[in-house]
């Protein structure tokens, strides 16, 4: 496989490192090492309580991967491939987790953690690849449809309901409001692409188990010019701001929050910001299930979070699967989401009360998580997701009648070997 040909031809620098297996303290106790992405603090908070919970078995350590997605990637990715034995526990970003599942890099998830009853569908589904469950749900992630009550009440919208995007864009146009989405030249840009074309019944790779040159994408079709108009539409009309080829989850709240603002797909992470720092927006602040493209089919929001593999070169396998056990318990899934603002991947978590007095609406993140479509599943999903942004990119230029094409051209050339991302 080139993904992992690509993954070994950058290890020497890392040779060393298979050296470094799981230690013991002093007193003899079992040091795992669990490699999160940054937060607020709340994984290192949930290993201090395991590791007391564990009466001595083990310890947990945490150690702090890069900011972004993508130099996680690579780092995890690069140490795997050397055979580190020091990487016992880590938190993977859902879209990567084919390619390290692929060349055999994920020790087995034990039959005790198979069961994901009560897990909702969209976290599963991310944990899974070729059918079997290769991570542990952890925290979800999803995108709501936030809205002004005052703008969606002057467009006479029933927010009880569902709502298309072009309900959404009619009532910002008539209102000569803006809609805040991501439309920056990075992962953001993939995550609204992919939400489209699934929420028009469709998908962008149909078959992602297959080799390279058999791959076979689902852009030229009907669900994938639906998400381009769309796309398109809000890119070229201006509604979208002047700032929408640069614009990430920041900029786009920014934007809800200013004298414009009118709808906006976004991460939960955006409530506990709007309460700081724009509160009377809040007092007009209303939330939905994701837009619809089509009025008769339900949407497919976007998922992300965290779940947690273990390495296959790990010392300790079978204790940090324990350890994985006691991390993902649902009562350490509402404090997380408490105090850091990650929901939790458990539904049990949801029923928790300080839960649902911090997030008022989360109830409606656990429907949007059950709604929820994973982005392409392949060991390949850099170069599709690159792929895409290249060709999707800016948001005024895409076209329904030329971007599936050119794009599926693209991606398909670049997985052949024929074309450099």
């Amino acid at each position: 496989m080139r993904a992992v040909r690509r993954i070994v031809a950058g290890v020497s620098v890392l040779a060393l490192a298979g050296t470094l297996g799981a230690c013991a303290a002093g007193d003899g106790v079992p040091t795992l090492t669990w490699y999160i992405n940054p937060d607020d603090g709340g994984q290192a908070e949930i290993a201090a309580s395991c590791t007391e919970a564990a009466n001595g078995a083990y310890r947990i350590e945490t150690s702090l991967l890069p900011r972004d997605a993508a130099s996680q990637r690579e780092q995890l990715a690069r140490r795997l491939a050397a055979s580190d034995r020091s990487l016992d526990i880590m938190s993977l970003d859902p879209p990567f987790i084919p390619e390290l599942a692929e060349p055999g890099f994920l020790a087995p998830v034990p039959a005790d953690l198979q069961n994901t009853d009560g897990v909702v569908q969209g976290a599963v589904q991310s944990a899974s690849w070729n059918g079997e469950l290769v991570t542990v749900p952890f925290w979800a992630n999803t995108q709501l449809l936030w809205y002004r009550k005052s703008v969606a009440e002057a467009a006479g919208l029933d927010m009880s309901q569902p709502v298309t995007w072009d309900q959404i864009i009619q009532a910002a146009e008539g209102q000569s409001k803006q809609i805040g989405v991501q439309g920056a030249l990075a992962e953001s840009l993939t995550v609204w692409i992919n939400a489209l074309v699934a929420s028009a019944g469709g998908q962008i790779l149909d078959n992602p188990d297959a080799k390279p040159d058999e791959m076979q994408l689902g852009l030229e079709t009907d669900a994938g010019k639906k998400a381009a108009d769309i796309i398109g539409r809000i890119g070229s009309s201006g509604l979208g701001g002047s700032g929408l080829p640069t614009a990430d989850e920041n900029a786009s709240m920014n934007l809800f929050q200013g004298d414009n603002g009118s709808f906006m797909v976004n991460w939960p992470f955006v409530y506990p910001a709007m309460q700081a720092a724009a509160p009377d927006v809040v007092d007009d602040l209303g939330w939905a299930v994701y837009p619809r493209v089509d009025a008769e089919t339900p949407a497919a929001p976007p998922v992300g979070g965290i779940n947690l593999g273990v390495g296959a070169y790990s010392e300790n396998v079978d204790l940090a699967w324990q350890a994985v056990s006691c991390i993902v318990s649902p009562e350490n899934q509402a404090q997380y989401f408490v105090t850091n603002g990650n929901p939790p991947s458990n539904l049990a978590a949801y029923d928790d009360a300080e839960v649902n007095e911090k997030f008022p609406m989360a109830s409606t993140i656990a429907e949007s998580l059950q709604l929820g479509a994973p982005r392409p599943q392949t060991p390949y999903y850099n170069e599709i997701s690159i792929g895409l942004q290249r060709t999707w990119h800016p948001p005024n230029a895409v076209n329904p009648d030329a971007t599936p094409e050119s794009s599926t051209d693209f991606i398909l050339a670049v997985l052949r070997g024929e074309r450099l991302l």
